[in-house]
């Protein structure tokens, strides 16, 4: 298979299909809205690239991507979208600022090891009911979607899909608790600056509004607690269940399916455990899986020439140095998914190794590629997910419960000028300077 003979036309598709989810919601929304035509895009652009591939005799890497990469892919997030589904938070908390900050806290550790998603969804809900009588609270959902939609998620493949894929190509499970430091300073920086301008907010709330809230109060209770079990047993799935620790288990090979079957008997079970009412409490339904599955379909086969041509065309790229990949992979994951951001930027790095091993100083390999451009990789694909509404899944689907539970959120430029710009990339920059280097 020559990859050197790949053209760059070949990446077209891939280009189209990143640039149709960023900017098809913007022009069109009401079209982008309907599951159906997210999947009728991925065919018209998957289906010529599929047969491109296969007169190519590129077959072998298409069959990487779809049953390696997007099966396992898919297989997971389903998963985590089920059990979290069937865990509800119940109650009305008083609205204060260090109970804000709680919600806040407690999402930021969940979000490594229930994803992003999962843990978004457990919690925006109840942290909007807590808040309904405060008058001002745009700022909660806007650092609600940096921490727990975000930045909470970099110390496990399972916080948020960019890393789960580096873990499919082999970086191991536990090798993320390295980014603590940068997990650790970044969220803290962000919950800092949240609890001042949350208190300067909750001073202005009329004392008629805070009285009615206290006379609301309910504790929390979680219902679905079974699902923890499950949630755990994903956990471990994908921790232990991989060729480190058997044997007989190979990447890319059958026999890895195994932690995917264990995977899927944890969400049967939480559909068959978990009562009907605690899931229409959520407002359960398949509208949100259904729409990253047909959107990832079209990414993934589009993406499998684009990958290809950046492995064998790496040292036409000037991306060499830790901090070039950790603001050029967090720029384009503002902007675009993160999820193809960070395999995007790995098939670089992979491919700078290959043809320009004299780069580096004897580095240390993860995964294939230095352990340092790797760091920077999943850092920032990460952190910068958060920088606008589309640059991780989550963002819209609390920007739109919020919305629907009339919170009212800034637009797409909005929400950079009044948030993003001015406090998330200045925190971004610092964790850089810090540590990334």
């Amino acid at each position: 298979m020559e990859f050197m003979s790949i053209p760059f036309y070949s990446t077209i598709p891939f280009i189209l299909m990143l640039l149709a989810i960023a900017l098809l919601p913007l022009i069109t929304p009401h079209f982008w809205e309907s599951n159906r035509n997210k999947l009728i895009v991925s065919l018209v652009l998957g289906i010529p690239t599929t047969v491109w591939l296969l007169v190519n005799n590129l077959n072998e890497a298409l069959v990487h991507t779809i049953f390696f990469d997007y099966v396992p892919f898919i297989i997971l997030l389903g998963a985590l979208f089920v059990i979290s589904g069937g865990i509800y938070l119940d109650g009305d908390l008083e609205a204060k600022p260090k109970v804000n900050l709680f919600f806040l806290i407690i999402g930021a550790i969940l979000a490594s090891f229930m994803g992003t998603t999962g843990a978004a969804m457990l919690l925006i809900r109840p942290l909007l009911k807590t808040n309904f009588r405060r008058k001002h609270k745009t700022h909660i959902v806007l650092f609600f979607i940096a921490t727990v939609a975000n930045c909470g998620g970099l110390l496990t493949p399972l916080g948020d899909p960019p890393l789960f894929m580096l873990y499919l190509r082999g970086v191991p499970f536990f090798w993320f608790f390295n980014l603590v430091k940068e997990w650790f300073i970044c969220n803290a920086l962000l919950l800092t600056i949240f609890y001042f301008v949350e208190k300067h907010f909750y001073r202005k709330e009329s004392k008629e509004d805070l009285i009615l809230d206290l006379e609301e109060y309910r504790p929390l209770k979680i219902r679905g607690k079974i699902n923890l079990l499950f949630l755990l047993g994903v956990v471990f799935s994908v921790a232990f269940i991989n060729p480190l620790f058997f044997s007989f288990i190979h990447p890319h090979h059958i026999s890895s399916y195994i932690r995917e079957l264990v995977i899927i008997a944890m969400a049967v079970l939480s559909l068959a455990f978990t009562n009907k009412d605690v899931r229409e409490a959520n407002r359960f339904n398949w509208h949100p899986i259904e729409e990253v599955a047909y959107l990832f379909l079209g990414i993934f086969i589009t993406m499998t020439p684009a990958l290809l041509y950046l492995e064998t065309h790496a040292r036409e790229f000037s991306f060499t140095t830790i901090q070039g990949f950790y603001y050029a992979s967090g720029a384009l994951s503002s902007f675009l998914d993160n999820t193809p951001t960070a395999v995007t930027f790995y098939s670089l790095a992979k491919g700078l190794v290959t043809q320009q091993p004299h780069l580096f100083d004897d580095p240390v390999i993860i995964g294939g590629i230095p352990e340092h451009l790797l760091e920077g990789i999943a850092t920032a694909c990460v952190f910068f997910g958060a920088m606008t509404y589309i640059g991780n899944g989550p963002n819209f689907m609390v920007k739109a419960i919020a919305e629907h539970e009339k919170v009212p959120m800034p637009h797409f430029l909005e929400y950079m000028y009044k948030f993003s710009l001015i406090i998330l990339l200045p925190i971004f920059i610092i964790v850089q300077l810090l540590l990334i280097h």
